[in-house]
């Protein structure tokens, strides 16, 4: 995932300045960014307050790192099992 170059508290800052009536255009000039952006941003943080935010992205990041951990539990479960599975067909008697 990309990481942003701005912080919690400065997305939700610009997101409630523009919801105080502050044109968007001057919002995404003054931070460098594209209209289009800031409308995700709020989109996304909509009705968040910066620690709101900051607990979900810490579950973002949670969440990541599980499905990590899950993916390598899955792959290891695979590989045993095609290692077992090799091992007792090497142990059954061949067929006439």
């Amino acid at each position: 995932m990309k990481k942003t170059k701005f912080t919690e508290s400065q997305i939700v800052k610009a997101i409630k300045e523009a919801e105080n009536g502050r044109s968007v255009s001057d919002i995404s000039r003054e931070l460098g960014i594209n209209p289009q952006t800031l409308y995700n941003w709020k989109k996304k943080y909509s009705g968040m307050d910066g620690e709101h935010l900051r607990r979900l992205k810490e579950q973002e990041e949670e969440n990541r790192k599980l499905k990590h951990m899950y993916a390598e539990l899955a792959l290891d479960n695979k590989m045993l099992k095609d290692v077992l599975s090799k091992k007792w067909q090497g142990l059954l008697p061949a067929e006439k």
